[in-house]
């Protein structure tokens, strides 16, 4: 096949994230497959207009904003006609491709979550109230009768909820084997925090959590590993034992996930929250908040602990008592590490070609 991926952002942008890492992975395979896939996406400072990544095929045009209005263009100038399949990866914003793409190809949509409380942690009204109220409804119904695939049943069944009829599911995967027996520890309690600092992955909600349990474990640590524009108002707490480690590469940040206790996710929403499962590889269960994604990739109790309310006090409850009862805590650990051997990227790409093919997974 040729494969033709329309998405806001590529594996060697900066701001990167987990759905970046998804697309990655999946393409890569399809070429290993003697597949031919091309990735148009935006640019960044200081990248190149065209490149080959793992034998994928990347344009970039426009920024992260413009890059939508650049994919048309670019359609109708470079690529009408020579693919056989067009994925339109949605990050809140459509690509629209079913407006322009007409030309015999077949039109998927890949959506790992919905933006959702995403419009009101990440932008100012007017903006919010439209996006969450007007837009993101209106955009996505327009896809409604082509075949989606996504990550998590939660996206599934708030897809289904705005009338989408043929949604499948794939599952993420990691990009290391699960470690075979549980890793050894810090001395000290310690908890790590791991995404993007910025109001939608709720970084301040940890910190506030580790306050908490640092007045009942005052020996207790707190690792917050990622880079955004909340770490000025993060390192204003001042706080003891908080080590900021900015951004990392994966072999650093997997040996502070395996030797942290516990990892706190706290968020808005996720597709499926690859943090929990990285984390859950590495010996490391979580306690995660009670949102789309996370509820999928934690199971309360086994891998991890759901909050019963998303609150920094509730997390706080949840940390203590998983810091406090060692035969809870060995429990989650080794369910962590069994539930971790049951994704791979190998099983994802597998899962993602039955869905291209009409058929869902349950994972």
């Amino acid at each position: 096949m040729k494969i033709l991926i329309f998405n806001w952002m590529d594996i060697l942008n900066p701001s990167f994230g987990g759905a970046e890492v998804v697309t990655h992975e999946i393409a890569k395979r399809f070429v290993q497959e003697g597949n031919a896939v091309t990735l148009f996406t935006s640019k960044f400072e200081g990248c190149k207009e065209e490149e080959t990544v793992d034998g994928i095929k990347i344009y970039r045009g426009g920024n992260r904003y413009t890059v939508y209005w650049e994919a048309r263009k670019y359609y109708n100038k470079y690529f009408k006609g020579k693919y056989d399949v067009i994925i339109d990866e949605i990050n809140t914003v459509p690509f629209f491709t079913p407006k322009f793409a007409k030309n015999g190809e077949k039109i998927f949509v890949l959506i790992h979550q919905l933006a959702r409380e995403f419009w009101f942690s990440e932008t100012r009204f007017p903006i919010n109230y439209l996006g969450y109220y007007l837009l993101e409804n209106w955009w996505l119904k327009q896809y409604r009768n082509l075949p989606v695939l996504t990550v998590s049943n939660s996206t599934k069944i708030d897809l289904e909820l705005l009338g989408f009829k043929n949604v499948f599911i794939f599952p993420e995967g990691i990009s290391f084997k699960p470690l075979e027996t549980a890793p050894e520890k810090e001395k000290d309690p310690t908890l790590i925090f791991v995404g993007r600092l910025k109001s939608s992955k709720k970084p301040l909600d940890a910190m506030r959590a580790y306050l908490l349990v640092k007045k009942k474990i005052p020996e207790a640590k707190l690792w917050i590993v990622g880079n955004g524009y909340l770490k000025s108002r993060l390192e204003k707490f001042s706080v003891d034992d908080v080590t900021f480690w900015g951004h990392l590469p994966l072999e650093k940040k997997n040996e502070l996930m395996s030797r942290a206790h516990v990892i706190l996710v706290p968020g808005v929403r996720e597709g499926w929250g690859l943090v929990v499962t990285e984390a859950n590889g590495l010996g490391t269960p979580a306690v995660a908040y009670n949102v789309p994604g996370l509820r999928d990739s934690t199971i309360d109790n086994y891998n991890g602990i759901i909050c019963k309310n998303n609150s920094p006090e509730n997390m706080t409850e949840n940390i203590i008592r998983l810091l406090t009862n060692k035969e809870l805590y060995n429990n989650l650990q080794a369910n962590a590490l069994a539930w971790a051997k049951k994704f791979s990227w190998e099983k994802s790409f597998q899962g993602f070609k039955r869905g291209l093919n009409g058929i869902s997974i349950v994972i």
